[in-house]
């Protein structure tokens, strides 16, 4: 039995839809207060909404950019403000454009490292006063197996975001150690989220076939992996990578789940 999370503080980046909306969801049923942070003022009002009923926790939101060091403040200032500090920060807001090697532009390479890079680094930059206030801080990033142990055509520099947050979780989890703050990372694999219905069930029949669990996770599945990063039994682990996608980088060649 873990230490119950009821009552503690949560900030969410990129938590008005996906994965981010998954982890808040989780946390929330586990008693937390979770503040939401997103670009989308829209659809932060849909996700709170949704929400709302999930657990004894409360949900708040804030629309913010994660890109700008500003914003990030703002972000660790109204989870002081609304939920009196910060336990946890799941730093996960990202974006995935798709755009081959030979056709990117230093604006397209920008817009990804400073949202999936520059964000979650100012991020926790933001929140370490009150996650070393905390005396159990968790900082959770959400990685991706493309990148760290994978790739996919179109997004390597997406892929070069999500190797980036590693190297930095292991540097960051070493300075944070003496403040009692655990830094710790969640590789998923294929989820899904909101924008796969749009790919077609010809698209999703293809991602499941090389998963040996032959079926995509959801996003509750990177929700639970955090929450147990969050706990206090979880304190003596830091500077870790969790991959989380059923199998999907084990086998291989398309070759080995032939028959399973």
């Amino acid at each position: 039995m873990f230490t119950p999370l009821a009552g503690r503080s949560v900030i969410v980046t990129g938590g008005s839809k996906g994965i981010g909306k998954g982890i808040a969801r989780v946390f929330l049923r586990a008693g937390a207060n979770v503040l939401l942070a997103a670009r989308d003022s829209s659809a932060l009002d849909g996700a709170a909404s949704d929400l709302a009923k999930e657990g004894d926790g409360r949900v708040e939101i804030l629309a913010a950019d994660v890109s700008k060091v500003a914003d990030c403040r703002r972000i660790a200032e109204a989870a002081v403000e609304q939920f009196g500090g910060v336990d946890v920060l799941c730093a996960n807001a990202g974006i995935f454009p798709d755009t081959t090697l030979a056709a990117m532009s230093e604006e397209d390479v920008d817009n990804v490292l400073d949202c999936n890079v520059k964000g979650t680094i100012f991020m926790v930059q933001a929140c370490l006063p009150a996650l070393e206030a905390s005396g159990h801080g968790r900082v959770v990033i959400t990685s991706s197996i493309t990148g760290p142990i994978t790739g996919y055509p179109g997004w390597s520099h997406y892929g070069a975001s999500k190797a980036a947050q590693l190297g930095f979780m292991r540097t960051a989890s070493i300075e944070l150690a003496p403040r009692k703050i655990t830094v710790n990372a969640v590789l998923p694999g294929n989820i899904a989220t909101e924008g796969l219905a749009d790919m077609g069930e010809d698209y999703r029949r293809g991602m499941e076939a090389v998963i040996p669990q032959h079926r995509l996770g959801e996003v509750e599945d990177i929700g639970y992996a955090a929450l147990f990063f969050a706990t206090d039994e979880a304190a003596y682990i830091t500077g870790q990578s969790l991959v989380i996608d059923g199998g999907q980088v084990l086998p291989e060649s398309p070759a080995a789940l032939e028959g399973i």
